[in-house]
C-alpha cells in the first residue's frame, strides 16, 4: 500500500479499526486484507472501481457478513463478538432501497420511526421533517410505485436518517440522483458530522470524494493500495502544474523560455492557443514569473494552477483509470458492485 503520513490522525478515538479484513467467494478474494482506520467526526471516502471490494468491506463492518480473516472494531466494540452492540452504533444506506411500494412515502417513514422507538406523535413529525429535507413533502402521499428511481433513493437516504447513530455507512449515496439532490446530499452528510456524526463513505463520483472526505482509502482488487488526504493523494503523483497563455501568439516561445529560466523546470506548448504548462515545484517562483514576463512587455490572457487529479492519483498507484461514471437520470437502473452478497 502506499504510504501517506503527513498528517495522519494522532487520536486514538477511532470510530473504525480494521485489521486484515478478508472475504472470500469461491476463488474470489473479494476483500484481500483491507486495514481501515476512520477517525471520529470526519468523513471517511473509500474510492475504488466496481468490484474493488468497497461494498463487501462495508458489510463486513456493518455485521452484515462475518468476515473470513482479520478484525473490526466499530467504537471499540468487535464487529464478530460484540454484533448487537455495533449495530446499535451504526446507520447502514445501500445501493437499493429498502423501502415498501405498497405504502406512501409518509407511511413508509413512520413504519421506520415506530420500529426505532419513536411515539406515534413524533414518528409522523420526524417523517413531515425528512421528506422535507429531501424535497419529498408534495410527493408524500403518492404511492411508492409510482415513484421514480431518484425519488425512491431519496426516500431510502432519509429512512436512514431517522435515527441518527454515531456511524452511518453510506454505500455509494448520490448513485441514481439528478446533480441538484446529488447536492443537497452532500450538505446532508455536512450537517451530520456537524452534528456529531462519523460518516464512512464509498464512492466512484471523484468529485464527491474531493468535495467531502477528509480522508481517502483507494481500494483496488480487494485491498488498500493508498491512503491519505486529497491533498496528500494528489501531492503523491506529482507537483501542481502553472498553465499561462500569452495575449499574442508571437510571444509564445520568447514566454516558454522564460517561464523555464525562472521556474527551472522544462515546459509544454499545446499546438492551439498558446498554452504553456510547467511543472510547479516552488509556488513562490511564480511571483518572480509574473514580473519577468511583465518586464519582457508579455501580456497574458489567462493564468491557473492545476493540481493532480483523484483519477490521475488512481492511474499512478494502479495503473488504470477510476472509470468516473456520469451522473445518471433520474430513474435509470443502477448498477450495484459485482459481489456476491
Amino acid at each position: 500500500m502506499k504510504q501517506i503520513k503527513k498528517t495522519a490522525p494522532q487520536t486514538r478515538d477511532w470510530a473504525i479499526e480494521a485489521q486484515g479484513l478478508v472475504k472470500v467467494f469461491g476463488d474470489n478474494r473479494a476483500v484481500d486484507g483491507v486495514d481501515l482506520r476512520v477517525a471520529t467526526g470526519s468523513i471517511y471516502g473509500v474510492l475504488g472501481p466496481n468490484g474493488a471490494g468497497k461494498t463487501t468491506a462495508i458489510r463486513m463492518l456493518a455485521t452484515l457478513l462475518r468476515p473470513d480473516g482479520g478484525s473490526a472494531r466499530i467504537f471499540g466494540h468487535d464487529v464478530v463478538k460484540e454484533p448487537q452492540i455495533v449495530r446499535q452504533l451504526i446507520g447502514v444506506t445501500g445501493q437499493y432501497a429498502s423501502v415498501d411500494e405498497s405504502l406512501s412515502a409518509t407511511e413508509n417513514l413512520v413504519i421506520f420511526s415506530r420500529l426505532l422507538g419513536l411515539g406515534r406523535v413524533d414518528a409522523r413529525r420526524k417523517a413531515a421533517e425528512l421528506l422535507e429535507e429531501f424535497g419529498l413533502a408534495e410527493a408524500a402521499k403518492r404511492p411508492l410505485k409510482n415513484f421514480s428511481g431518484g425519488m425512491r433513493r431519496r426516500l431510502d437516504l432519509a429512512a436512514s436518517l431517522i435515527a441518527q447513530p454515531p456511524l452511518i455507512f453510506l454505500d455509494e449515496p448520490t448513485t441514481g440522483l439528478d446533480p441538484r439532490t446529488r447536492n443537497q446530499m452532500w450538505d446532508t452528510i455536512r450537517r451530520l458530522i456537524q452534528s456529531g456524526s462519523t460518516v464512512l463513505l464509498t464512492t466512484q463520483y471523484l468529485e464527491e470524494a474531493d468535495q467531502l472526505a477528509d480522508r481517502i482509502a483507494v481500494i483496488d482488487h480487494g485491498r488498500v493500495v493508498a491512503e491519505g488526504t486529497v491533498d496528500e493523494l494528489k501531492s503523491s503523483v506529482g507537483t501542481s502544474s502553472l498553465q499561462l497563455r500569452v495575449q499574442s501568439l508571437q510571444d509564445t516561445g520568447f514566454a516558454r523560455q522564460t517561464v523555464e529560466r525562472v521556474l527551472k523546470a522544462p515546459a509544454s506548448t499545446s499546438a492551439e492557443a498558446a498554452l504553456i504548462t510547467a511543472p510547479m515545484a516552488n509556488a513562490d517562483l511564480v511571483t518572480d514569473l509574473l514580473i519577468a514576463l511583465r518586464e519582457a512587455g508579455i501580456s497574458l490572457a489567462e493564468l491557473s494552477v492545476q493540481k493532480p487529479t483523484l483519477d490521475e492519483v488512481f492511474l499512478s498507484i494502479t495503473g488504470h483509470g477510476v472509470e468516473e461514471k456520469s451522473i445518471p437520470a433520474s430513474g435509470q437502473s443502477i448498477h450495484v458492485e459485482g459481489q456476491p452478497v
